[in-house]
């Protein structure tokens, strides 16, 4: 299974708006594709999806649990 792209849901969205009059219903699976879109984009900690979090420095570890 791969993950829903910008370019996926904005074909997905355009094909709805066709078939709706220009107009793209709440709820509707080209709305429910734009979040899936969105929620798959790069995030904290790194800007770009699955790259260190820093230059040259592995993704921060959490801490130790202190006693």
């Amino acid at each position: 299974m791969t993950k829903m792209t910008q370019n996926d849901a904005s074909r997905i969205a355009s094909a709805a708006a066709k078939n709706n009059g220009g107009q793209i219903p709440k709820g509707s699976f080209a709305t429910r594709a734009q979040s899936a879109a969105s929620n798959n984009q790069a995030g904290w900690p790194s800007k770009q999806y699955g790259q260190p979090s820093g230059g040259g420095r592995d993704n921060n570890p959490p801490a130790p649990k202190r006693k």
